[in-house]
């Protein structure tokens, strides 16, 4: 069964910075790809990033290039989540979950991250 564990979130001023991590666990990751969502209130859920496990390839959202950044580390099953240059739109539930060759993906029970202004 995978686990996901998400942890870090907080209250942040707007040009602050946060770092969420993601504990997974439960099976080798080896060809999945490891990403963050997020969902304001009011909204639906929107892709943030995400990294490939195997070679570390990484992909973002529009709003939040150059801004965060997603890395992983392999030995100890985490992915985290560097949020720098906040702003109050991010504000939101972050979701880690991961994703497999096939489609499913595991979901974590997610992290608030609130950014005041």
């Amino acid at each position: 069964q995978v686990h996901m564990a998400e942890s870090g979130g907080g209250l942040v001023q707007a040009g602050g910075s946060l770092r969420l991590s993601c504990a997974a666990s439960g099976r080798t990751f080896s060809g999945y790809v490891m990403g963050w969502f997020r969902q304001a209130p009011g909204k639906g859920r929107e892709f943030v990033a995400d990294i490939s496990w195997s070679d570390g390839s990484t992909n973002y959202a529009d709003s939040v290039k150059g801004r965060f950044t997603v890395s992983r580390d392999n030995t100890k099953n985490t992915v985290n989540l560097q949020m720098n240059s906040l702003k109050p739109e991010d504000t939101a539930v972050y979701y880690c979950a991961a994703t497999i060759p096939n489609g499913l993906r595991y979901w974590g029970q997610g992290t608030q991250v609130t950014v005041s202004s």
